[in-house]
């Protein structure tokens, strides 16, 4: 009887490899359209580590220095979600408040992909931030929705869909408490095939021309079955952070083919979510070769708004459990916090009693972080959490209490929104703005006009106005403003 041969090398390194257990490690990924967190070896979801991102994406973290330039600046405390870091990173914010300063005024800009019909609570930090900084600055604002997006990007929504997602959403935004008199909205199916968005589109053109496959490939990780249109859609949200593209919003005509560039040359300053910066990555490298160059936009980015399931989780639009929507009941908040709110608490009341909770990983307690106003209430939840005198319950009562108040809030002012007023935000047309009250307003952005170049006012037939035609009407405006300083006078005496 012969003896076996031994095995080979190879054969030992395939028996070896067949039983070795494989890595389920992955790197966190984000970019606009996804979103996933790391995991270790055995396949555990970690963190977001954000630090990680700004260092890879050469971002600047928020630091105490410039919160303190920024109250300097603006007289107003920074919002909390600053102070706490939930807004982190940025870019060039330090410029827009020179410009500030200098200026008085530049470009809010931000926006929203509609994927649902309602938003849920990650959707509308961007817009409370945003709202926050209008308030702050005293400036125009342009908010735009990309149902276009959704619709390349989403393979089974289709463009009736997303268009109706696009008006609803439209009406949430409005129900955050935007001035409507410094605030356009637009919708992109819309807004681009509108008379009004001539100058939008010869700035998207120039841009597409300027911006290579290559490049697009390699911030949104594009490849060659990725459909024309979604590479082709860049160029619109980067030009959308152009202020030439919206002379409307100046006074200008917007029939003229010759963009302004005294529009082209105001900043912008655009609040958003971390994983939106690759398409201003896109803009801030292209924006000077532009034949009227632009400043770079400046941005400021917020982290994500965990998941009900905890760390490394995004709320998706596609998963009800995972967000609390805007729509949802009291009911449907307390059973959503108290079932799939993931807990940093311990196993038993003994334990939890013992060896106290996580407040760090509790996502009660980080919701907490957001809608909380009260800092010493925060660290009092912590301290107590960690030292197990709080219990999850307590954690998780608490943080019911301020979501569904919050809710109802946003529920009450969603119900006052007419398709009136929605009409009203849509409509291009010139907003009214103050600025920096302590620099002096400069004379508005005028242009010569010949023959409907920009600077002319335009009267309701689309042409411009004479000078007599505009005196009548400035006269009009100064008797109108007397009228309501009389009313308002009356009104004041009345009342004492």
């Amino acid at each position: 009887m012969t003896e076996p041969e031994p095995p080979s090398v190879a054969a030992l390194s395939l028996a070896e490899s067949s039983t070795a257990p494989v890595s389920k490690a992955a790197e966190q990924e984000i970019n606009p359209w996804d979103v996933q967190a790391a995991t270790d070896e055995q396949g555990n979801v970690l963190e977001f580590d954000y630090e990680a991102i700004s260092k890879k994406w050469a971002t600047k973290l928020i630091d105490a220095e410039l919160l303190a330039r920024f109250e300097r600046v603006t007289g107003h405390k920074p919002h909390r979600w600053l102070r706490r870091a939930l807004f982190f990173s940025h870019r060039d914010l330090e410029l827009i408040l020179d410009t500030y300063e200098r200026d008085g005024e530049f470009l809010l800009y931000t926006g929203r992909g509609p994927s649902s019909d309602s938003m849920h609570i990650g959707h509308t930090i961007p817009f409370e931030f945003t709202k926050w900084l209008q308030d702050v600055f005293d400036v125009p604002l342009v908010i735009m929705l990309t149902d276009d997006e959704k619709f390349l990007f989403k393979e089974k929504l289709t463009q009736v869909e997303v268009y109706q997602f696009a008006r609803d959403n439209a009406k949430d935004i409005i129900s955050v408490g935007f001035d409507v008199n410094k605030t356009f909205l637009y919708i992109d199916s819309e807004f681009l095939t509108s008379g009004y968005n001539r100058h939008f589109s010869l700035n998207a053109t120039e841009f597409e021309k300027l911006v290579t496959n290559n490049q697009v490939r390699g911030a949104f990780g594009f490849h060659g079955s990725t459909n024309i249109g979604s590479n082709a859609f860049a160029a619109k949200q980067c030009v959308a952070a152009f202020a030439s593209s919206y002379p409307f919003i100046w006074g200008l005509d917007v029939k003229t083919y010759h963009r302004s560039a005294k529009l082209a040359a105001i900043p912008c300053l655009i609040p958003c979510a971390i994983d939106q910066d690759p398409y201003f990555r896109l803009v801030r490298d292209n924006c000077s070769r532009m034949a009227q160059p632009s400043p770079k936009p400046a941005l400021i980015h917020s982290k994500f708004l965990t998941a009900l399931q905890g760390a490394g989780g995004k709320m998706s639009a596609s998963n009800p459990n995972s967000a609390i929507f805007m729509s949802d009941t009291e009911k449907q908040i307390k059973n959503k916090i108290n079932k799939h709110a993931f807990s940093g608490g311990q196993e038993t009341l003994e334990l939890h009693q013992e060896l106290g909770g996580n407040p760090d990983i509790d996502v009660a307690y980080q919701y907490l972080t957001y809608f909380e106003d009260d800092d010493e209430k925060l660290v009092k939840f912590a301290e107590e959490y960690r030292r197990g005198v709080m219990m999850t319950g307590d954690m998780k009562k608490e943080c019911v209490n301020i979501m569904a108040k919050y809710v109802k809030g946003f529920q009450e002012a969603r119900a006052k929104v007419t398709d009136e007023m929605l009409e009203e935000f849509l409509r291009p047309r010139k907003l009214e703005w103050r600025g920096n009250p302590k620099v002096e307003r400069k004379p508005e952005v005028k242009e010569e006009a010949k023959g409907g170049e920009e600077g002319a006012t335009l009267g309701e037939d689309g042409k411009p106005l004479t000078k007599n035609q505009m005196k009548k009407l400035a006269k009009l405006a100064e008797l109108e403003r007397k009228k309501k300083e009389k009313e308002a006078a009356k009104a004041a005496a009345a009342q004492s």
